[in-house]
């Protein structure tokens, strides 16, 4: 597929690789390299593309404070070494959130996301209406057992030095994954908190003195993710 990208990140090096994975295994056209936001601005006005890999940590302007100057229509892929701005990317229309340093297999994997989102048609009412929609689960491999598990039960995951802890209202999970590869897979209500837990924002009971309070767990909210969980839940505030 011949879609047009722009990559704007203030890290040589990344761009680079950026630019070598690109050449390397898709039929896009990098149309432009920015290293900052206002660079990136002025470049926009003159170019047209379809997508943009984003860094988020920049000079002058964030990558999440450029994202809220595009046009709402703008598909982005966020590129960051910080995973804590995850559920807030999805506030824009981005089509997937790279965790630097960006793997072959990974790469690989947002490329189908990415041209599978320019190879969908719009619905049309009739079949929207005759859609039914599904609950969100995951297959969960727990010793030799898959088990399917609704996100919306799910209350937290808790990273163990081998394994991942997931607790539901009803059981505990013994998952033997990285926590840091299970968040990369999870869709917004999911925020990470604290290197040692992911929560689901919807089962949340409380938040008061920098603890989380679900499910009868008192969970701490750590200084390297607080910003990021906070602008989440500040959408939910009145």
């Amino acid at each position: 597929m011949n879609l047009r990208c722009l990559i704007i990140d203030d890290e040589p090096n990344a761009v680079n690789l950026l630019e070598v994975l690109i050449g390397q295994t898709t039929q896009w056209q990098l149309v432009g390299k920015c290293y900052n936001a206002l660079e990136a601005i002025a470049f926009l006005k003159g170019h047209k593309v379809d997508f943009i890999f984003l860094d988020i940590n920049m000079p002058h302007l964030t990558g999440m404070e450029l994202a809220g100057l595009l046009p709402k229509d703008t598909k982005i892929v966020f590129t960051t070494a910080y995973a804590e701005h995850a559920a807030e990317s999805y506030a824009y229309q981005t089509i997937d959130y790279l965790l630097k340093p960006i793997t072959l297999k990974r790469f690989l994997a947002a490329t189908q996301k990415i041209e599978a989102s320019f190879g969908k048609t719009a619905a049309q009412p009739a079949e929207i209406a005759a859609i039914k929609p599904e609950p969100d689960y995951f297959f969960f491999k727990s010793g030799k057992t898959l088990r399917k598990i609704l996100l919306d039960d799910i209350l937290y995951f808790e990273g163990e030095k081998e394994y991942v802890r997931l607790l539901t209202g009803a059981e505990e999970l013994l998952i033997y994954r990285r926590l840091k590869d299970i968040e990369e897979q999870l869709p917004p209500p999911f925020v990470r908190v604290h290197n040692s837990y992911i929560v689901n924002t919807k089962q949340l009971n409380k938040i008061q003195d920098n603890h989380i309070y679900i499910g009868g767990k008192q969970i701490p909210v750590s200084d390297k993710f607080r910003d990021g969980f906070m602008e989440v839940i500040k959408q939910r505030i009145f």
